[in-house]
């Protein structure tokens, strides 16, 4: 911000105060001044939309006292100061849109803006006597207002991050609120758990709307886009909405393990069959273990993906475990068809006798 004194009678009054302080000067001692302002740099606003400058200053207890209903605040694109100036104002609020000025609060908020209100802005205080002499002459400078064609994406944290499942998990989303009438309304798309929403002020009083996701990291959220969007308000209702999302990354035990026979359906005793065990995890399964189920009684015959075995009639019921890192899973018992052949002397009924004619996973 940048303060431009121009009156003679202030300069009589404050022999320190006769130069203009050049634009990167943002700050004056109020001893020496007499005056200080707080101003964001820069605001930005949506086309179509509202637009609420933040604003607040001081000044001299001994002129506090002067401050009152007929104080009035302008906003003019010049530092030129004029009598009684009302008119080809690019910027007008009423006072219902105006902070109250008694309690230095000039914070200003703006219908309707459109990119012909883009430019720089002077601060005006105008007050009657004996406040007219040294308000009407201090002007206070105010950065450009910014009209983006499409407002600025909502700011997802964290933006990237691996998790456990069973993590607690925080997300936050934020949007500029540029208009207080108006605020952004923020939405996540999956609703993954109940979000709470709360309007937050920034160190340059400019305020920002903030929703937090909370929820608990599952292996069906890995791989899943998270996406935060920010709707914001226009005049006659053609709204815009822009968003920002972020991919899931989940770390998870083996999950959906199962296994697969090759060949598949009843086979002869002494035939080779391959096994095969898949998982579903992340990291990726790290050692396999197959193990033969005898009546209750579980024993460790192999390791590796694929388990090969020659059929027994005593031995069919077998299943595998999958680990990785964060833990293991186990298959379902898997039951293998064993069918025998007999003499044709011994039946001459049936050429064929299916000894074991079970087929089902428990």
């Amino acid at each position: 911000f940048v303060l431009a004194v121009e009156s003679s009678a202030l300069q009589r009054k404050e022999a320190t105060s006769t130069s203009v302080p050049q634009p990167h000067v943002h700050h004056r001692p109020l001893s020496a001044w007499m005056w200080s302002i707080r101003l964001p740099q820069t605001v930005e606003a949506v086309n179509g939309s509202c637009l609420t400058i933040p604003c607040s200053f001081e000044i001299k207890s001994e002129y506090e006292k002067h401050l009152n209903n007929e104080c009035e605040a302008k906003w003019q694109n010049t530092t030129e100061v004029k009598e009684n100036q009302r008119t080809n104002l690019k910027l007008t609020t009423t006072k219902d849109m105006m902070g109250d000025l008694t309690k230095k609060n000039c914070t200003s908020t703006f219908k309707n803006i459109n990119p012909k209100h883009s430019g720089q802005y002077y601060f005006r205080l105008d007050c009657a006597n004996p406040m007219m002499i040294i308000l009407k002459s201090v002007i206070f400078f105010c950065q450009c207002i910014f009209l983006p064609d499409v407002p600025p994406s909502p700011t997802l944290t964290p933006s990237a991050r691996e998790v456990k499942e069973g993590t607690s998990v925080s997300l936050t989303c934020s949007a500029p609120a540029s208009c207080l009438l108006h605020p952004p309304t923020l939405t996540w798309t999956p609703k993954l758990a109940h979000s709470q929403e709360t309007l937050k002020e920034n160190q340059d009083q400019t305020k920002v709307q903030i929703s937090v996701l909370n929820f608990t990291a599952s292996h069906l959220h890995h791989g899943k886009r998270i996406t935060c969007t920010a709707v914001y308000w226009k005049h006659g209702g053609s709204n815009v909405s822009v968003n920002a999302s972020l991919k899931a990354k989940v770390k998870y035990s083996p999950k959906d393990t199962r296994v697969a026979v090759s060949p598949s359906g009843p086979a002869p005793e002494n035939r080779s069959l391959s096994l095969t065990c898949s998982s579903d995890a992340r990291p990726p399964v790290q050692n396999y273990s197959w193990y033969r189920n005898d009546g209750g009684q579980e024993t460790l015959i192999g390791h590796g993906r694929v388990l090969n075995i020659t059929t027994w009639i005593h031995n069919r019921v077998y299943f595998c475990k999958a680990e990785n890192e964060l833990g293991a899973g186990r298959s379902n018992n898997t039951h293998i068809n064993v069918h025998c052949t007999y003499d044709h002397d011994h039946f001459h009924t049936l050429n064929q006798i299916f000894c074991h004619h079970l087929s089902f996973n428990y």
